[in-house]
């Protein structure tokens, strides 16, 4: 086995187009709503739309990471540490931005 063929050995090829659609599909709507956060922290400037803003940021980011691994560019071990390390950031950013807006420290 040559090391390219190694590289995406774990991806069947029937299944390749399917998955590199959904994830461009997948990073088409979360570059469109990061998009839309960067938009709506220009014009609030709050805190709490900086947090959202890099979260969608992140969420992007995870998006390009799985395209890049269906491509081979990116290991899957890297892949695995990435994503999982962008979930755990998307999800404290989050669950910090809601505690805060519940005890009335918002904007």
């Amino acid at each position: 086995m040559t090391p390219e063929y190694a590289a995406i050995a774990w991806l069947s090829p029937q299944l390749a187009p399917v998955l590199l659609g959904v994830i461009l599909i997948a990073g088409a709507g979360t570059g469109l709503l990061f998009f839309a956060a960067v938009v709506a922290y220009r014009r609030r400037g709050t805190p709490r739309y900086l947090l959202i803003t890099g979260a969608l940021g992140a969420l992007f980011v995870r998006s390009l990471v799985g395209t890049a691994t269906v491509f081979g560019a990116i290991p899957m071990v890297f892949h695995h540490l990435t994503s999982h390390g962008l979930d755990l950031l998307i999800a404290a950013t989050l669950l910090f931005v809601i505690s805060r807006e519940g005890r009335g420290r918002g904007e």
